[in-house]
């Protein structure tokens, strides 16, 4: 199976300003963001074919989403949306985070299972272009280490992993940090 087949990404810049969409495209062009995605999905132990949606995206849409979602009425950084049920990845409880109670009773019926011919879809995994740019110049870190930082960030929330608890905190910035280091990349 070529890496093609292991992953799909599907991605969108919309910052609000074209010149800024026109950049962070031909960044984002230069990036090896399908290999971020790959290593982080090995880390995790990951080995079916998945998809996901990346969104680059201004400070206020993140933050009407993040109030919406989170009600947190500022801008982060990344925001995660897992379609799963329940974490794909294995790991130790105070990992992952946990499927949301009552979700069986406000979906009736039976829940949606991805025939094993298909890909899965993950989720989508949107980026706060300004915020990123923000925190890169904070830690001394390129705009590119940062953007590939919260992509993998991002896609060990939608297998499965919580940084609300010290114990998936330390375990996801270990495997950002070993993805990067293995991709080359350097803060």
């Amino acid at each position: 199976m070529t890496q093609e087949e292991l992953h799909e990404i599907e991605l969108y810049v919309d910052t609000g300003k074209d010149e800024t969409n026109a950049a962070v495209q031909e960044l984002l062009n230069t990036l090896p963001l399908d290999q971020t995605v790959e290593q982080t999905l090995q880390a995790a132990g990951i080995n079916q074919p998945v998809m996901l949606t990346l969104l680059i995206t201004s400070d206020e849409t993140i933050k009407d989403m993040n109030k919406q979602y989170r009600q947190q009425n500022k801008p982060t950084d990344v925001l995660s949306f897992p379609l799963l049920e329940k974490p794909l990845v294995n790991a130790p409880a105070d990992q992952l985070w946990q499927p949301q109670e009552g979700a069986e009773e406000a979906q009736p019926g039976t829940p949606f299972v991805t025939p094993p011919e298909l890909i899965t879809n993950l989720g989508d995994i949107v980026i706060s272009w300004p915020t990123l740019e923000r925190q890169a110049t904070e830690a001394n870190h390129s705009t590119s280490y940062e953007l590939l930082y919260l992509l993998s960030h991002g896609v060990l929330h939608l297998v499965g992993y919580d940084d609300m608890r010290e114990a998936g905190y330390q375990r996801m910035v270990g495997i950002q940090q070993s993805v990067l280091q293995a991709l080359g990349q350097k803060a």
